[in-house]
């Protein structure tokens, strides 16, 4: 099993909406990416960020941005986060009947391409479409609200998709979302995650920072062959 240096991506969905950028910032010397959940009241029934929040973000960290579209009809409004300067736009297979052609698009608008994997959503049907992506996200949550506690039993997609990557070669980031802490994060690294979303874990500890810093060292710790 081949898994690469973990990705640490602290998500503003947990951090203080009134002083963002403060937020953002608390964070820019430790984490890789910074999560953006984008949620429509639609696809899923909390209503959060959109693309005005992350156009003035943009201008005020030099972060990637990992926008999770949680979004009906993704086609329409995913190129708008990438041509915003996103650097992995995901959208969820459940909402989009032909991801690979919106991949396409992320693509050729400068952005990577990710595709998100909700709770009670089998993986098997989409790993030959994976070649087509750069982020496969899987939820060990249902999608639509933090805060919510960790699902082990998810950890078996990841696993799948390791082997499947790992089989095939791939150049894939598998990503984590949903109840990742300190308690967590080694049991999602050993199954062959490589990019853990985290947000009350960073967001309501002391200091954000050193709470990215410990999450990449347990991650590490605990990844195949370390």
């Amino acid at each position: 099993m081949t898994v690469p240096p973990p990705i640490i991506a602290p998500s503003i969905l947990a951090a203080d909406f009134s002083r963002l950028a403060e937020e953002v910032r608390a964070v820019e010397d430790a984490a890789d990416w910074l999560h953006v959940d984008v949620m429509d009241n639609h696809f899923v029934p909390n209503l959060t960020i959109g693309l005005p929040v992350v156009q003035s973000l943009r201008a005020a960290t030099k972060l990637p941005f990992d926008v999770h579209l949680m979004i009906t009809d993704p086609r329409r409004w995913a190129p708008g986060y990438a041509d915003a300067g996103a650097y992995n736009v995901t959208f969820h297979a459940e909402a989009c009947d032909d991801p690979v052609a919106l991949a396409k698009d992320l693509r050729a608008a400068g952005a990577k391409a990710g595709l998100a994997i909700d709770r009670d959503t089998p993986i098997e049907p989409y790993l030959d479409l994976l070649p087509s992506f750069d982020t496969l996200l899987i939820m060990t949550i249902k999608a639509g609200f933090g805060g919510q506690r960790f699902i082990p039993q998810l950890l078996d997609k990841v696993r799948t998709v390791r082997r499947h990557v790992d089989a095939g070669h791939l150049d894939l980031r598998i990503e984590v979302d949903g109840g990742i802490a300190a308690d967590t994060i080694e049991q999602a690294a050993a199954a062959g995650a490589d990019a853990f979303v985290a947000g009350t874990a960073v967001y309501g500890a002391d200091d954000p920072a050193e709470a990215v810093r410990r999450l990449r060292g347990l991650a590490e710790r605990a990844a195949p062959g370390a």
